[in-house]
């Protein structure tokens, strides 16, 4: 056994101190006679306590600390390592290319044991790894480092989607200093570029063990080698003597799964195609294929536009087509790869959904079928067509006049044929499905009787869709029909002869396309069917009238969508960049070009991991193999004697429990009751002492969990306060009438029936609120309350006063004694009671302050109109000086910006509410009692109606004549008098500060 933490173990010195605090007892008390507790020697105790632990339970206790001791110490058991040889220097490299994605969690499972068997026996680790990093940094030399780091590294490593790069790696090991050391190399068995560089450095620096995987399966997925309808991928292989069942899962555009496929791999076998037999239809929705339980980027082949199978219609004339030299020989041999190819008459092929239809010579001589032809390429297909014989043999531009066009090139032969009838001109050629208008006859080119010879042709235009195709040198045209010369003749060229004349013409005719390959389909006239330039650009074609633009040349196609070493698509990395077009077919993957797609979506190539992976090879051993099969981890005891010693100490509780139930256990020595109270106190501290002990033991091991569970417990107390402060959870029962959240009522809560309970505590004995006078009328009373309302949320939204919801009171029936501030609104039929008028008495002579709101003026009581708008309250003169007869109102002034009032917290030259320029009534300086603190505001400015703020948020009550600028001075004027009614004339203190100091000086 080993404990990688043996500093812990200086904790079991603890144990005598433990045992010493458990048995120890205190002095005896000294025996003081006291007559009164005689009385108390007849009662009888329910329970006895211990005069000390018994034995056993001392013991619990002590084995708890020592397993708590212990765990800490982190003991483990040694499993059974592989042999490394040498005492020196670890180097640890790892294959982490997409070969190594397969069984990944083994791989991590190994290297993490060869690290802390490393840790263990006190060795230097140097980590490398040898597929370059994904953010395309040089691969670095590796240098020493502990083990923990090495640890937290391979939490976080995931297999790259490109090869190991052992040419760059062994570079970088080469600069490594020679000590005696070893090597332990966890290999992925396939051979690359730079293998026996990479040895060699390995073995400079020690002896080296290669650890390989017997039962891997190194598989690839790689493109067909040709396409056919049904061989999509290969699938490449490193052989075994065995044979291996596999699936194939083929995925849809969306994801959904389209088939799985079985594939049964042959014994020693190192590839097998893979076919996959579906509909053309659902064929082309196949977006990538992979293999069932072999998730890495090497087992994922992805697809682009250009796999899929256009559907082309070739048009027959009803003759049978015979070999090498029939017309549809070798647009069949071209188009068979990639295209869903429909042979038959015009009339078949226009009843099926086809977008493009190849017409060879002489299958449009019908008048009829070249309408219903017309009728289809105007509704969006596309027509390509290819001259020959019978093209070449009709007369084309024939004037009225019956004069031929010129246009024969000098020196040329121009092949007319007298035995067809002439037709009449066409204006516009597309009325013949012809992109241009034809010359008679066809030229021949390098004939026995011809001065040419055949020509070859020119690059191709960037307006082109050939544009990109590489054309062969040795292609050339023999025989061609000729376009009439006219001024437009360029626009409609795609692909000319190096002496300008068109070889591939078009023309949009309305929603469709006519195309025309001034050359006849077979090899009589050209040699361009022998090569691959005639399958690329009838590929393209059909592309082009899919809505697709597969570029081939050096248009930059960014990334979209990059495979990451488990085969999952995502976002491209940092330091992928975008990639010519012209290089997918010889680019292999790396972290500058990861797997996967790249361009837009009509243009979209697919770039995969195995693109350039013909063949798997194994790679020859670097150094003794071993197979990691007979390793068996360290065992930790740590866990165990944690849980053990939580085990021990959950078991004294509850036997403390039991002893203090009465349960009479063995070994419990009893003592007398005079006693008790002597063994009580030690016991106390004794048990205090013990449990700081263990819990700060047990803080060690949970330092970082206590970090998460203190910010969890801060949040739930920060939750359990907010709703404990939250309005609708206020206790407040049997205090005042609390605001309702329809309209007030004014029937208080009746008392509880049950005159033992206990009285609730007043909510607004627990926070501070603002209070209003319930008048009886619902309206009032419901705008009292959201005014108060809205008062108090933007006090405390502005200032350090926190306020709660109002009350609604009644003086004389509530306690107005928790209340700074009472607002009452005047109401005509305002009738106080010798209760109420005692009450407000009281609530004013103990600091309260009354804020009465006529909410309006009384038209009645005024001689005239003029003056400032103020609604009209009639009613509330009288009502006024009825509520304010019994109270001890002081001698009262205008308001002022002067006045105390107006600057406690803002700076206020007016105190308007819903109306403006109305009075303020305040007391006479120096006329009030309580410090000079105006007990009494009076004004009819209706403030309330000016603060009030609904459920919804929104202020309902318009105000008048300023709106939101007289709103927000009506709120200040609000603010003001609550701090006015917190703090009384603390401002007034502040300034006359020069004179106290003044004062003090003396």
């Amino acid at each position: 056994m080993i404990f990688l933490a043996p500093l812990a173990l200086f904790g079991l010195l603890t144990l005598p101190l433990v045992w010493w605090l458990l048995r120890a007892t205190p002095p005896a008390p000294r025996v003081q006679r006291f007559p009164a507790v005689a009385l108390l020697r007849a009662l009888r105790p329910h329970q006895t306590d211990a005069v000390r632990s018994p034995l056993w339970l001392l013991l619990v206790r002590l084995a708890a600390v020592a397993c708590l001791v212990l765990g800490l110490a982190q003991p483990v058991l040694p499993g059974d390592r592989l042999p490394s040889a040498g005492h020196g220097p670890l180097l640890l490299v790892m294959d982490d290319g997409l070969f190594a994605a397969s069984d990944w969690s083994r791989r991590i499972a190994t290297v993490q044991g060869l690290v802390d068997d490393a840790d263990h026996a006190g060795r230097n680790i140097l980590f490398f790894r040898t597929a370059p990093a994904a953010d395309g940094h040089a691969v670095q030399p590796p240098a020493p480092r502990s083990a923990a780091a090495i640890r937290q590294e391979l939490d976080s490593m995931r297999p790259a989607p490109w090869r190991t790069d052992r040419t760059a790696a062994a570079h970088a090991l080469a600069t490594l200093p020679h000590t005696n050391g070893s090597v332990l190399y966890l290999a992925d068995g396939v051979a690359s570029g730079g293998d026996e560089d990479f040895a060699r450095a390995l073995r400079v620096f020690g002896p080296v063990q290669e650890i390989r995987f017997p039962d891997a399966s190194v598989l690839t997925l790689a493109p067909a080698a040709e396409r056919t309808g049904t061989q999509m991928a290969r699938l490449l292989a490193l052989p075994l003597p065995a044979p291996r069942s596999l699936s194939v899962r083929v995925h849809a555009q969306d994801g959904g799964t389209l088939a799985v496929l079985p594939l049964v791999l042959p014994a020693g076998a190192r590839q097998m195609d893979v076919p996959v037999t579906l509909p053309t239809a659902v064929r082309n929705r196949i977006d990538q294929i992979s293999l069932a339980g072999q998730s890495s980027a090497a087992t994922t082949l992805l697809f682009d536009e250009g796999d899929r199978l256009r559907p082309v219609g070739l048009m027959t004339s009803g003759a049978a087509d015979t070999p090498l030299i029939g017309p549809l020989f070798y647009l069949r041999r071209a188009l068979a790869p990639t295209a869903d190819l429909h042979e038959g008459t015009p009339a078949t092929l226009l009843a099926q959904p086809l977008s493009v239809i190849i017409a060879p010579d002489g299958t449009l001589a019908n008048p009829a079928i070249r309408q219903k032809v017309k009728d289809w390429v105007k509704n969006g297909g596309t027509l390509i067509r290819f001259a020959g014989p019978a093209l070449a043999g009709a007369q084309h531009g024939t004037e009225p006049d019956g004069s031929s066009t010129p246009g024969a090139p000098a020196g040329e032969d121009i092949d007319t044929s007298d035995n067809h009838p002439a037709s009449a001109p066409s204006a516009d050629p597309t009325s013949d499905l012809l992109p241009v208008a034809l010359l008679d006859g066809s030229r021949q080119l390098g004939g026995t009787m011809t001065w040419g010879a055949p020509q070859k042709l020119a690059a191709f235009d960037a307006t082109s869709p050939f544009h990109g195709l590489e054309i062969p040198a040795d292609v050339t045209i023999s025989r061609q029909v000729l376009a009439s010369p006219v001024a437009d003749l360029a626009a409609h060229s795609w692909a000319r002869l190096t002496d300008g004349t068109p070889l591939v013409t078009h023309a949009a005719l309305g929603k469709g396309d006519i195309i025309l390959f001034h050359v006849s389909s077979t090899a009589d006239w050209s040699n361009l069917p022998l090569s691959g330039l005639f399958v690329s650009m009838l590929q393209r074609l059909t592309d082009h009238a899919n809505g697709v633009t597969i570029p081939a040349d050096d248009t930059l196609l960014a990334p979209v969508l990059t495979l990451d070493g488990d085969g999952v698509l995502g976002p491209p990395p940092p330091a992928a960049r975008g990639l010519k077009a012209s290089d997918f077919a010889h680019t292999p993957v790396s972290p500058a070009h990861p797997p996967g797609l790249y361009g837009p979506r009509a243009a979209r190539r697919a770039l995969n991991a195995s693109s350039q992976m013909t063949t798997l090879a194994a790679a020859a051993p670097v150094g003794t193999l071993t197979s990691p099969a007979g390793r068996r981890p360290d065992t930790a005891l740590a866990p165990v004697l944690l849980c053990l010693a939580a085990a021990l100490l959950l078991l004294d509780g509850l036997l403390v429990l039991a002893m203090r139930a009465g349960f009479s256990l063995p070994g419990m020595a009893r003592q007398s009751p005079e006693k008790t109270s002597r063994k009580s106190s030690l016991r106390g501290s004794g048990k205090q002492g013990l449990s700081l002990l263990v819990a700060c033991t047990l803080t060690l091991p949970a330092l970082a969990s206590a970090q998460t569970a203190t910010t969890t417990t801060t949040t739930t107390q920060a939750q359990a306060q907010a709703q404990a402060q939250a309005p609708v959870q206020s206790p407040d029962v049997a205090g005042p009438t609390a605001a309702p959240a329809g309209p007030v009522s004014g029937t208080p809560a009746p008392p509880s029936p049950s005159a033992s309970s206990p009285r609730p505590v007043p909510g607004a004995a627990l926070e501070t609120r603002l209070a209003y006078v319930i008048t009886g009328h619902d309206e009032i009373d419901t705008v009292s309350r959201q005014g108060l309302q809205g008062l108090s949320d933007y006090t405390n939204a502005r200032t350090s006063a926190m306020l709660g919801h109002p009350d609604g009171v009644r003086p004389g029936q509530d306690d107005l004694s928790y209340y700074p501030l009472l607002y009452w609104p005047i109401t005509p039929d305002a009738a106080p009671t010798p209760a109420m008028t005692a009450a407000l008495t009281a609530f004013m002579a103990h600091g309260g302050i009354v804020l009465i709101d006529t909410q309006g003026q009384d038209s009645g009581n005024q001689s005239d109109g003029s003056g400032p708008y103020a609604g009209d309250a009639p009613g509330t003169r009288s009502a006024l000086r009825r509520v304010t007869a019994g109270l001890p109102i002081p001698p009262l002034m205008t308001m002022t910006d002067h006045h105390l009032l107006a600057h406690t917290f803002y700076m206020l030259h007016d105190f308007p509410g819903r109306y403006a320029e109305q009075p303020v009534w305040v007391a006479r300086e120096g006329e009030a009692e309580n410090d000079d603190v105006s007990p009494v505001i009076i004004g009819s400015a209706d403030w309330a109606h000016a603060w009030a703020v609904d459920e919804n948020g929104n202020t309902p009550f318009a105000v008048l004549p300023d709106g939101a600028d007289q709103r927000q001075l009506a709120y200040r004027f609000g603010v003001n008098t609550i701090i006015y009614a917190l703090t009384g004339n603390y401002k007034a203190d502040q300034v006359h500060v020069p004179m106290l100091l003044k004062r003090l000086g003396e």
